[in-house]
C-alpha cells in the first residue's frame, strides 16, 4: 500500500494535531540516556519534590481497604466536595459538587471542555506564547485558533484591551493560563476581572487554566472563579500535579456551570469513565489536609527562579524576562539562530541535547521562534552544570 493510501486510512482530525513537543523531547532524552549519555534535564515540567507522605498514605490505605473498583464518572462526592471547598477557601468561589468533576489529569479536563464547547469554525482566543497542547486540542475539535501576540519587552503580559480587540462574532472561548507555561507571565487581578466581565457580557466562555495558580510570585494567588457574577461563562481547569507534586497520579478537575459539567461527565463516561479510585482518596488528602507543603514548594521554587535567572543572564547575548509565576524561564536565543547552520530554536534545542547534553524545549512548540524553555525544579548544582554546558556549546557556534 502506498504512503498516500495509508494516510487516507486515518481520520482528518488526527492530522490536525502533532505529538506533544514536551513529550517528544522527553522521549529523545530517554533514548540518549539508554545509550549512556549523562544529561542535564531542564525539559520536564514537574516538581522535583516527592509527593507529600500524607497523600501517599491516603492512597495506600485506600488500596489496602480495597477501594479499587469503579466510582461514579465525575468522581466520588467526597473528592468533589474537597475540590469545591479548597477553591472556596482559597479564592472565595461558590461551586456545588454538581459543578465539579474529577478527571485523569488537568489536561483531560481541558481536552473535554474544548470538545464540549468548541465546534467547527468556532474561534478560540489564545495568547502567545501558549502551552503546547492548547493549540492542538482546539484544532482537534475543529476550532480556529486566534493567536493573541504579546510583547516580550512587557514580560508577555496579557491585557483586557488586547483580549477585547481580538474578539469577533465567531469567538466562542478565550483561554487564559496564569501563571503561564512557558513564560511564567501573570494576568493582573485588574485585567483578569475585566476579562471575566468582558467574556460574561459577550456570552463567551472563559477557560481558566489554573495549573500554576498557587505558584504566583507577584502577590496573592488570584482565580477567575472568584468573580461569581460570571459563573455561567467560567470554566476553571485545575490540577493537583504541580501544586502537590502529583504529576504521575493524573489528578485534575473542572469547575463550571452544571450543564457544562454534566456534558463533561457525559463525554468522560465514553472515554476514561472515572479517574482512578484510590487517586481520588489521595486527592482528598491533598485538598483537605494541611497546605503547608504548598507554601514550602512555592518558597523553594521562588528561590530557584531567582537562582536560575541570575545564572541564565550570565550566558553571552541571551536575554530573559522575569517570570511572575510557574517554574520555567524562557530565555531568548535569537543571537545564536543563524549561526553554524542552526536555523531555528528547534534545531538549537536538538543540537544542545545531542552535543551539549542539556534538555530544553524549543520555542516553536509555544508559538515563538527564538526561545528555549528551561524547567527549573532541579538542584542548584544541576543549574550550575547546565548553564556551564550551555555556554560551552554556544561557544562552538561560529
Amino acid at each position: 500500500m502506498s504512503t498516500t493510501a495509508t494516510s487516507q486510512v486515518f481520520a482528518d482530525r488526527i492530522g490536525r494535531i502533532e505529538v506533544s513537543a514536551t513529550m517528544a523531547v522527553a522521549a529523545e532524552a530517554t533514548k540518549l540516556r539508554a545509550q549512556g549519555a549523562s544529561l542535564i534535564d531542564f525539559g520536564a515540567g514537574e516538581p522535583h519534590f516527592p509527593t507529600p507522605q500524607h497523600i501517599k498514605d491516603a492512597a495506600i490505605q485506600a488500596i489496602q481497604a480495597n477501594f479499587t473498583r469503579y466510582t461514579v464518572v465525575p468522581g466520588i462526592a467526597d473528592v468533589r466536595k474537597a475540590i469545591v471547598e479548597r477553591h472556596a477557601a482559597d479564592f472565595g468561589s461558590d461551586y456545588s459538587i454538581d459543578e465539579a468533576i474529577f478527571t485523569a489529569g488537568g489536561k483531560l479536563a481541558l481536552f473535554n471542555a474544548i470538545q464540549v464547547l468548541v465546534d467547527h469554525g468556532d474561534e478560540v482566543i489564545l495568547p502567545v506564547p501558549y502551552w503546547v497542547s492548547f493549540k492542538d486540542i482546539i484544532q482537534y475539535a475543529g476550532g480556529k485558533v486566534v493567536f493573541l501576540q504579546t510583547e516580550e519587552s512587557e514580560g508577555f503580559r496579557i491585557t483586557a484591551d488586547a483580549i477585547e480587540a481580538a474578539i469577533t462574532p465567531r469567538t466562542k472561548a478565550i483561554i487564559l493560563n496564569s501563571p503561564s507555561n512557558p513564560a511564567g507571565s501573570v494576568v493582573s487581578a485588574t485585567d483578569l476581572e475585566r476579562i471575566v466581565r468582558l467574556a460574561h457580557e459577550r456570552g463567551i466562555y472563559l477557560l481558566l487554566d489554573e495549573c500554576y495558580v498557587y505558584l504566583n510570585y507577584e502577590g496573592q494567588p488570584v482565580s477567575g472563579g472568584s468573580f461569581t457574577f460570571a459563573k455561567d461563562h467560567l470554566i476553571v481547569l485545575g490540577s493537583l500535579s504541580k501544586t502537590y507534586s502529583m504529576t504521575g497520579w493524573r489528578a485534575g478537575y473542572a469547575l463550571g456551570p452544571k450543564a457544562v459539567i454534566a456534558n463533561l461527565s457525559k463525554l468522560q463516561s465514553q472515554s476514561t469513565s472515572n479517574a482512578t479510585s484510590f487517586v481520588q482518596k489521595g486527592a482528598i488528602a491533598a485538598l483537605a489536609g494541611s497546605q503547608q507543603c504548598v507554601a514550602d514548594f512555592r518558597a523553594e521554587f521562588l528561590e530557584l527562579r531567582d537562582y536560575i535567572l541570575a545564572q541564565v543572564r550570565t550566558i553571552p547575548h541571551v536575554t530573559c524576562t522575569t517570570p511572575g509565576g510557574a517554574f520555567y524561564v524562557y530565555p531568548n536565543f535569537s543571537h545564536y539562530i543563524g549561526r553554524s547552520g542552526v536555523r531555528s530554536a528547534t534545531e538549537l534545542a536538538t543540537r544542545l541535547l545531542h552535543e551539549g547534553h542539556v534538555v530544553a524545549v524549543p520555542g516553536e512548540a509555544f508559538g515563538t521562534p527564538h526561545h528555549l524553555r528551561f524547567s527549573y525544579p532541579v538542584t542548584r548544582e544541576t543549574i550550575d552544570e547546565g548553564v556551564r554546558r550551555i555556554k560551552a556549546f554556544l561557544a562552538t557556534l561560529a
